[in-house]
């Protein structure tokens, strides 16, 4: 009796549930899922609480372009300089390399969930001693050759979620290095900004050097003529001459210091210091308005923690692939070709060769490496999330430290705006004493210098008040193009 043939489909069901399971089995992924490490960051920052001017509480969106920041300070020149900066500036240029380099191991971190398919082609001549077993010529010998074309496809099934976990430890050490990207672009950015507020306050101050000088070579010119009519002394004229040469001197010291800043600017911007040079410009810089945020912002906003998060996240994912050691691994192959003693014969059906079978592999003992990785993996997230904390931390006290250092240094200019006006009123007044023969050119230098003093003062604290305000900027995580029309009304 012939057995009747099976249905050619049959075999269909047992199939599906193979699938079935082994998608049921996929599904799975060993180890802990990721939760960002708690932090309490507190509701407000307590230095921006009072009134500070220019820093007003906003609410920015964690995803909103961080954008041209350093265009709030309205200078034309700034804005060209940071362009070219973000196009050449060779620190951005590995950072955007090493994000590259990420990205790639990303994608050889996804390549685990496909099968490998190889091939290959090859050729043997091989002999054999005689039938007798006689190594010797005489008797004879079996020389013959092999010519094959093989193919094989092996795919490891991901049951236990050690690929996944790779892929999702790979892809969150990406954005960790994207974030370095942008902590590296932000950082030479604020370093070009800080540079050139610098160096024009540096012009400012040499300016008013250089117009003092030409004011102490009148008073020089006035004393001198005062002395050849014998009203004045000849001490009156050495003091006079000895004021135009040391404020001359103070003029001539800030060239260098203005050079290096010059050269500082074009290295920033992947330039040679011979290649680049920035004329002197009238002072026009004013502090900027900016919306400070709230703490929790901070988290999202600073590129550096945005970096440390994420390498926790990383870390968290290779627990579960150090975890997944623990389970056998299912792999499924086929091999299959050509086998032949003549080329000739070589793609025919008594050459055809073929294997089919899954395989499944576990480790019984390995001395304690698996348990020792697992412990490493959990130490390394315990390390991670530890830096995520300090560094938000670290994030949190300098915001509160710039805040701080604004709301003081502007109620210090007002007080210096007082003292400048009431030596430059001593001035006046010592001046006229002085053309009435009242009291002698000494007395008029001592008040020379301490108004110059003031002015200087009054200028260096702009400056430290524009630089803090980069910093400022540079710890709340950057600008704020973006923002929603009433976000961007409730920060102004």
């Amino acid at each position: 009796m012939t057995r009747p043939k099976p249905y050619p489909f049959a075999f269909f069901p047992r199939a599906a549930v193979t699938l079935a399971l082994c998608a049921l089995l996929g599904a799975c992924a060993v180890g802990p899922d990721y939760q960002r490490p708690a932090l309490d960051v507190g509701e407000a920052y307590k230095e921006g609480q009072a009134e500070v001017p220019g820093w007003k509480p906003a609410q920015p969106r964690d995803d909103a372009d961080r954008g041209a920041w350093w265009k709030v300070y309205d200078d034309p020149v700034l804005n060209g300089l940071v362009d070219r900066l973000n196009a050449s500036n060779q620190t951005i240029a590995q950072a955007e390399a090493n994000y590259r380099q990420a990205l790639g191991l990303v994608r050889g971190a996804r390549s685990g969930f496909y099968p490998t398919v190889s091939s290959g082609a090859g050729m043997t001549r091989a002999g054999s001693g005689g039938q007798n077993g006689s190594s010797s010529s005489s008797s004879g010998s079996n020389v013959y050759n092999q010519y094959s074309l093989t193919g094989s496809v092996s795919w490891e099934l991901d049951v236990w979620g050690r690929v996944r976990r790779s892929v999702e430890s790979s892809e969150a050490s990406a954005a960790a290095s994207l974030a370095d990207l942008g902590a590296t672009r932000l950082s030479a950015q604020a370093a070009l900004a800080q540079t050139y507020l610098q160096l024009r306050v540096l012009d400012e101050q040499k300016r008013l050097l250089d117009a003092t000088v030409a004011a102490y070579e009148k008073s020089l010119q006035l004393t001198q003529n005062r002395y050849e009519v014998g009203v004045a002394g000849q001490a009156d004229v050495a003091v006079a001459r000895t004021q135009v040469e040391s404020t001359r001197a103070q003029s001539i010291d800030l060239d260098w210091q203005r050079g290096q800043y010059e050269h500082a600017i074009a290295v920033l911007m992947g330039q040679a210091p011979s290649q680049f040079s920035l004329p002197p410009t009238v002072f026009a810089l004013q502090l900027p308005q900016i919306p400070v945020g709230l703490p929790s912002e901070l988290l999202e906003r600073r590129p550096d923690v945005a970096a440390a998060e994420r390498r926790a996240a990383a870390a968290n994912a290779q627990i579960g692939v150090a975890q997944a050691a623990w389970f056998p691994s299912l792999t499924l192959s086929a091999d299959g070709g050509f086998r032949n003693g003549e080329f000739a014969d070589l793609l025919t059906a008594p050459a055809r060769f073929w294997s089919l079978g899954p395989a499944l592999a576990l480790t019984i003992f390995d001395g304690g490496a698996r348990e020792a990785q697992v412990e490493q993996a959990r130490a390394s997230y315990d390390s991670q999330a530890a830096a995520y904390r300090q560094a938000a931390l670290t994030g949190l006290r300098e915001v509160e430290d710039y805040l701080i250092q604004l709301r003081v240094m502007e109620q210090e200019q007002i007080v210096q705006r007082r003292a400048l006006e009431s030596a430059r009123e001593s001035l006046r007044l010592i001046q006229n004493q002085y053309k009435a023969g009242l009291v002698d050119y000494l007395s008029v230098a001592v008040v020379d210098a301490t108004a110059l003093n003031s002015e200087r003062n009054a200028l260096s604290l702009l400056g430290s008040r524009l630089v803090a305000s980069v910093n400022l900027i540079v710890a709340l995580g950057g600008g704020w193009e973006g923002l929603p029309a009433e976000q961007t009304a409730r920060a102004d």
